[in-house]
């Protein structure tokens, strides 16, 4: 099958024909054993070789087969979903990796008899899930061979981070699917996962809590979630001792969830407290450090105080936690004030696209994955509101035209969206002027942005997706872990920068702006600020994110700058308009994947990445990579 439909490559001829003895004689042991056998990933580089090379060396049948398997390996898997579990693993502008769909009936047939005959269990899961997929009429033996070959796969750390998590989570799914056809199979998973997060110690990190995700999402473990709990309950408390709270407040988290399926609230609510003064240790810890950050501090108490406000209020009272949050408020403004003598600003003088682009890939080849999205997430500093205000003051100066007519902003279908008025004269408190200052900012910071994609997050993007794999459990832990995000909404941050890593800015965007909304507000709730209204009929409505923005307390708790950026992006009508342009469908699929939109979603992962980068680094370890204007 030559795959043409793809990288436009014709790897063999079409008629090519295939069969198991091809298979036998293909040496695909060989080739997979070696590899440095780094999940699917690397699996699919080594038959890509060995096909390569059979098919050089005249072998035909046995390079076809090779492809095969080679493709089957190269497929991404989602393991959860019981329709399309399987999607590309690259998707560019020349084409994409397989897909199911390009698997031929005959293709099918082979990989069944490969699948019976593959005594590597990684290999005969994947062949026989992708046939018991394909096949019509379905056959259950290949997915119960699929399950009981995934059910191998070590349980050990570094597997599971390379795609053994989700070949566990895919026999679970299969499973499932199977019901009573899976006989006891489910039961015998739960188990071993149970005897396997039995054996963790502290010394496995974060693995005891990864061990419990999949019991926890496929409702298994019911039985055992007292013993559960306890014991994440143990690990944070060592964590808690050792100050390794970023362990630490992971573990108590997880631990009040379990303890709340056991029906134990008392304990949950403890847990929960705890997790929550992890984050005033933390601060304490910030502004004690000789390596001090007040910002940093401030934030940790916010957060803490978005943990106890998840308490029932009657809990609150019986254990005295308004109080609390009462301290917590006033360290959180006492740090934030702090915070305004410690800010500093890195500047650079104007240099030409070409080395602009070369620099920002050159910043994030070659990193590891972390490190890669935190040198991405800091390619540029953000807009500057001081700096923005001066060029767009000059530009009035310079200027005569803006100074005596206004302009009307039309949409894209005719409807004038916005006025932006004459300047008049120069005085800065006439209410002209500041309203065409303000529409000369955004107008220049809008300008800014679509160059600043062009020139250097399109670029580097591109360098870090070629040079990693991250999946969209890499991305929900990474928001999970960020203390912007709010309580509960992780999966949704998680998701939304996953999907633009995977280059559907279009559903990223729909997914990710309101759940900026939704930070906003709730750091303005953190901080006392009422965040709704009151209508005639007595009914309380939510204020949206205009309206938001333009709070005085926005501005002194997310900073001028991202309270002005937040606003020209997302609400003002001289803008992007994006957050209004989507919440009344006005978005176009082109509108969708703008420049605009993919900064927006480069803003989002600034956001997150820095967040959970000063969460989570210590005064010992190095800072993050410094931001790029």
């Amino acid at each position: 099958m030559a795959r043409t439909r793809q990288f436009a490559m014709q790897r063999y001829p079409d008629n090519t024909p295939a069969a198991i003895e091809d298979f036998r004689q293909s040496g695909w042991r060989a080739a997979i054993d070696s590899s440095d056998r780094d999940g699917y990933s690397s699996m699919w580089s080594a038959l890509s070789v060995a096909a390569r090379t059979a098919i050089e060396g005249g072998k035909l049948a046995e390079g076809r087969v090779l492809w095969l398997l080679a493709d089957a390996c190269s497929l991404t898997l989602r393991p959860g979903s019981f329709n399309e579990p399987f999607k590309p693993r690259m998707v560019t502008h020349h084409g994409r990796s397989a897909l199911p769909e390009d698997f031929q009936e005959s293709d099918i047939a082979l990989l069944a008899q490969i699948s019976e005959e593959a005594n590597d269990p990684w290999l005969q899961g994947r062949l026989a899930d992708l046939v018991w997929l394909l096949e019509k009429p379905r056959h259950p033996k290949y997915a119960l061979l699929a399950i009981d070959a995934y059910r191998t796969i070590p349980l050990d750390v570094q597997t599971w981070l390379r795609d053994g998590r989700e070949c566990w989570e895919r026999a679970i799914t299969l499973s499932r699917m199977l019901g009573i056809g899976a006989g006891g199979r489910l039961k015998e998973i739960e188990a071993v996962l149970m005897a396997a997060f039995g054996q963790t110690t502290k010394d496995d990190g974060f693995h005891a809590l990864w061990l419990t995700e999949p019991l926890a999402g496929n409702h298994l473990g019911k039985e055992e979630s007292r013993q559960i709990a306890e014991k994440l309950r143990s690990m944070a408390q060592i964590f808690d001792q050792e100050m390794r709270f970023h362990h630490s407040r992971s573990f108590f988290d997880a631990s009040a969830r379990w303890f709340k399926r056991a029906g134990d609230v008392a304990c949950s609510i403890e847990m929960t407290v705890q997790l929550a003064e992890g984050w005033v240790k933390e601060a304490m810890q910030r502004m004690s450090s000789t390596q001090r950050s007040s910002a940093v501090a401030a934030s940790f108490y916010e957060s803490a105080i978005q943990v106890y406000r998840t308490i029932p209020r009657r809990e609150r009272a019986v254990l005295g936690i308004q109080n609390r949050i009462a301290e917590m408020h006033k360290l959180m403004n006492q740090a934030a004030m702090d915070a305004l003598d410690e800010m500093g600003r890195v500047t650079s003088g104007p240099i030409d696209i070409t080395t602009y682009v070369e620099k920002a890939q050159n910043s994030v080849r070659g990193k590891i994955e972390l490190d890669a999205l935190a040198a991405l997430a800091n390619l540029h500093a953000g807009c500057r509101v001081t700096e923005l205000r001066q060029r767009s003051e000059e530009m009035l100066r310079i200027y005569i035209s803006p100074r005596l007519f206004g302009s009307t902003h039309l949409s894209s279908d005719g409807r004038v969206i916005a006025k932006q008025p004459a300047a008049g004269t120069e005085d800065a408190n006439s209410e002209e002027y500041e309203a065409a200052v303000r529409s000369e900012m955004v107008r220049d910071h809008t300008m800014r942005l679509d160059l600043l994609v062009r020139a250097v997050v399109w670029p580097a993007l591109t360098v870090v997706i070629s040079e990693h794999r991250l999946r969209e459990g890499d991305f929900v832990a990474l928001a999970d872990r960020s203390p912007i995000v709010p309580r509960g909404r992780g999966r949704l941050f998680g998701k939304a920068l996953f999907l633009g890593y995977e280059g559907d800015f279009a559903a990223a965007l729909h997914l990710l702006v309101p759940q900026i909304e939704h930070m906003v507000r709730c750091r303005l709730k953190a901080a006392g600020v009422k965040t709704t209204n009151l209508d005639e009929d007595g009914i309380e409505n939510e204020k949206a994110l205009g309206a938001l923005v333009d709070f005085p307390e926005t501005a002194q708790i997310l900073g001028e700058d991202l309270a002005f950026e937040l606003k020209a992006l997302f609400c003002d009508a001289l803008g992007p308009n994006l957050r209004n342009e989507l919440a009344h469908g006005l978005l176009e699929y082109g509108a969708c994947e703008s420049t605009y939109s993919i900064y927006a979603w480069w803003l989002g992962l600034k956001l997150v990445v820095n967040a959970f980068w000063n969460a989570t680094r210590t005064s010992d370890v190095r800072e993050p990579p410094a931001q790029q204007n």
